[in-house]
């Protein structure tokens, strides 16, 4: 194989692919990069047996053919040379060259075909959504998928498509995400859970683009396929939580607050909590305006804000971190909170429409 690129689209195409490299694998192939160059153009793919990134880019192709490079190796050789130009030669003992003005590098590759066969399924029904707007409903639930490998299935975001349009849904345990959009096609309906470590990487792919994105299943996999990107995953399988049933009915306190002045607010009062010492915020709503207290080893905070609010006053405590992000994803000025007490989940809404609902579990507070 001989070809020669334009180093900056080499670099990018290489970024982008990356995400599904294995780190470290037993089969050595996984930590590579699969070449294929023809009629002048070149096909990357990598796979870490979860998740796979296929895209093509244009080049100079003198000699056809394919091969395995390290990913790491060739990402960092590739961004060090200083050239507009840069030739990669292979030879039939894999030994690879790559070129870039009086810089040159040379090691060994590995065969295609110690690259595993990457599933591409077969789907015959798609939906397509803007790139933008798929983004945006990432964005506002993938704060919310589990860390923990306690219950598999929700470290991954469920799909749900219906005559409603498509819903996004993540869950931990302590707060619970949801973002719906009308304004998309239809297809059959479907329920499937996507991985969140796939959809980090197709938000960061699709970037600042408004193409489609075209969605498509087949069984264990789903396919993801942007304007210069196709990606393959691994869907996971089992019982995820029934949310609509966590979902408190209506409210006794219902409060309207600006977003931003909560989330200085809520940092003000972070300042005294850290790994060491940890202490759930106490939030009390009365008369048109939220006082926060904190107290921890280290110090006591105190704060208070102006709020619109209706029905009962009442005293809440609630982990910092989960308030920040629920108010920092909500992509709003102003946000509506619905409480039902000090011990139930606070309901997190947009001022008008039913976009988004985050609910937020409270920690219970000593007097």
């Amino acid at each position: 194989m001989k070809i020669l690129c334009n180093r900056a689209q080499l670099v990018e195409v290489l970024g982008g692919v990356s995400k599904a490299v294995s780190a470290k694998s037993s089969i050595p192939a996984l930590e590579g990069i699969l070449f294929k160059a023809a009629n002048d153009q070149v096909m990357l793919t990598t796979y870490d047996l979860e998740i796979g990134i296929i895209t093509s880019f244009e080049a100079q192709v003198e000699e056809e053919g394919d091969i395995v490079l390290n990913a790491r190796l060739l990402t960092d050789m590739v961004r060090k040379i200083d050239a507009e130009t840069i030739t990669i030669e292979t030879d039939s003992d894999l030994k690879t060259v790559i070129k870039g003005g009086i810089t040159k590098f040379n090691f060994i590759g590995m065969p295609a075909s110690d690259f595993p066969e990457m599933p591409i399924p077969d789907t015959s029904s798609t939906l397509s959504v803007r790139g933008c707007d798929l983004k945006e409903m990432i964005a506002k639930t993938i704060y919310a998928v589990s860390q923990s490998d306690q219950k598999p299935v929700h470290t991954g975001t469920k799909f749900i498509i219906d005559e409603t349009g498509l819903t996004l849904v993540s869950v931990d345990g302590y707060r619970l995400a949801v973002c719906t959009k009308q304004e998309i096609g239809r297809f059959e309906n479907k329920n499937f859970i996507v991985p969140g470590k796939t959809l980090n990487e197709v938000s960061k792919l699709i970037g600042d683009s408004e193409d489609d994105v075209t969605i498509g299943t087949e069984r264990r996999y789903a396919v993801f396929k942007l304007k210069n990107y196709t990606v393959v995953t691994r869907l996971l399988e089992g019982d995820f939580l029934d949310y609509k049933k966590s979902i408190p009915d209506g409210f006794r306190t219902r409060v309207k607050i600006d977003v931003r002045e909560m989330v200085d607010s809520i940092d003000r009062a972070s300042l005294i909590i850290n790994d060491r010492f940890k202490s759930p915020i106490r939030f009390y709503f009365e008369d048109n305006r939220v006082t926060l207290n904190c107290a921890t080893a280290l110090g006591h905070a105190y704060d208070e804000i102006p709020c619109e609010m209706e029905g009962e006053a009442v005293e809440i405590g609630f982990n910092n971190k989960y308030m920040l992000d629920a108010l920092r994803n909500s992509g709003c000025d102003e946000v509506v909170l619905e409480i039902n007490g000090s011990g139930a989940p606070m309901k997190v809404l947009p001022p008008e429409g039913t976009e988004f609902l985050f609910l937020v579990l409270p920690v219970r507070i000593k007097n």
